[in-house]
Formats: C-alpha cells, structure tokens, sequence
C-alpha cells in the first residue's frame, strides 16, 4: 500500500496540541494545497477566514460548544462557503446574475469541503493533527458577525491545525461492503453489517474509555434523528442570500 492510502487510513481527530506552532511557509502550502482541491467548474466557492485574535478564538470556541482547543491550537480556519465573490465576478463580466438557487448552495458547500479535506490531508502529511469543528454551526449568525462575514456566505465548519500532544486510536469505520454498492442500490445485508459494526464499536468505546463508555455506533446515532438538529439553520442561510429556490 502506497503511502498516501497509508496516510489517509490513519485519520484520526486531535483535540490536544503543544504549543509549537506551525512555520508560516509550511501554512500558507497547507492553503496551497487546498486550492488544488475539485471545483465545480471552477468556480472556487470558498473563503477561508485564518482566526488569529485571541479573543475571537475564545468567543468561537464558546460559541461552538465549549471547544477549548479552538483557542489553544496553533492556527485555527474557519471554511466558508462563498457565493459573493463568484456572482460579483459573473456580474462584472456582463451576466444577469440569478441568486439564491439550492444548486449554488450545494455547490459552494461542496466545494468549501473539498478544499478543507485537501488542507486536511496534506496537514497529516506534515505530521500536524487538526479536528473539525461543526459546532460553530451552532450560532452561525453569531460567528458571522465576529467574522463580518457579508451576505451570500456562510461558515461552514472550523478546523484547529497544530502538532498533536496526543496519540488516539484509529476510530472503526463501516464495513466496505455497508457502503459500497454494485450497480444499484441494496440493503439486503446491511442490518448484519451494522450489527457487527455495533459490536465492534461497543468494544472500541469500552477499551478507549476503560469500561466507562457503554455504547455503539447505533446507539450513538439516536440523539441525531430524534431531535430536531440546528433548526436555526434554514432560516440563517435564507437570511444571508442562500434562498434555496
């Protein structure tokens, strides 16, 4: 297996840092790295807004569900889908621009993912650790505020970079075959595949967390789809441009 494949296969989220920072030359590859990612014709949809005020660290960090590490890593991103500077451009060059269809949002958020993964994964190439941080989804109007993020973007999810003080294990995924599909779709395995993956995650919590944590993957999935999650979302993304016409 090639190193890279190796490399990916490691994954794992860090949430303790040292307290090295990352060199300026080896940051500023990282957003190099990114921008080499898949644009839907590209268009580049993203900014990425690099959180260097303290106080602005610690008030995400809050914002995002008491993440301390937001604040103690040593950069810290927030990826943001961004419609603005496209359809200006579009504009500028004569179009009648249309705002606020669903395709453009997907688009952008797409594009905003796959760029942060490629920052992602050449940050683990260096040795460096990162965790998303989803939370900031939390508040996003707040978070855009701190951010003065304008209309027709929006954050889409942190990420704290910085050298690992900690060394996790590699968290299960599904099995290939629950995920992988010849031709058509098909579920007639899946409810054993999910059994077996309940049984090894019951048993990777309990090792992880020395018998305290006494749960599974399905378990772990209930508070997703019996609560209404982030029902602030719609209405924030219509109120800064993103209609979903």
């Amino acid at each position: 297996m090639n190193p890279t494949i190796e490399r990916l296969k490691t994954h794992r989220s860090i949430r303790k840092f040292t307290e090295q920072r990352i060199p300026r030359d080896l940051f500023r590859a990282l957003i190099e790295a990114g921008q080499a990612a898949a644009t839907s014709n590209h268009i580049q949809a993203y900014t990425v807004i690099h959180v260097t005020n303290p106080d602005n660290r610690k008030a995400i960090a809050e914002l995002a569900g008491g993440q301390t590490y937001v604040a103690e890593c040593s950069d810290f991103l927030v990826f943001c889908a961004d419609l603005k500077r496209p359809t200006e451009a579009a504009g500028r060059a004569g179009a009648e621009v249309i705002e606020g269809m669903t395709e453009q949002l997907l688009v952008a958020t797409v594009d905003t993912a796959l760029m942060a993964q490629n920052v992602a994964v050449a940050a683990e190439s260096e040795g460096l650790g990162l965790c998303y941080i989803g939370g900031i989804r939390n508040n996003p109007a707040e978070v855009s505020r701190l951010l003065k993020l304008p209309d027709h973007v929006y954050p889409v999810f942190g990420m704290c970079l910085g050298y690992p003080d900690q060394n996790p294990e590699v968290k299960p995924r599904l099995p290939v075959e629950a995920i992988l599909k010849e031709d058509y779709y098909s579920d007639s395995d899946d409810e054993a595949l999910v059994a077996g993956f309940d049984d090894r995650m019951h048993t990777y919590y309990r090792e992880r967390t020395g018998g305290t944590k006494d749960t599974n993957w399905s378990e772990q999935l209930k508070p997703l789809f019996t609560s209404k999650l982030r029902p602030h979302m719609r209405d924030f993304l219509v109120g800064r441009g993103f209609e979903m016409k």
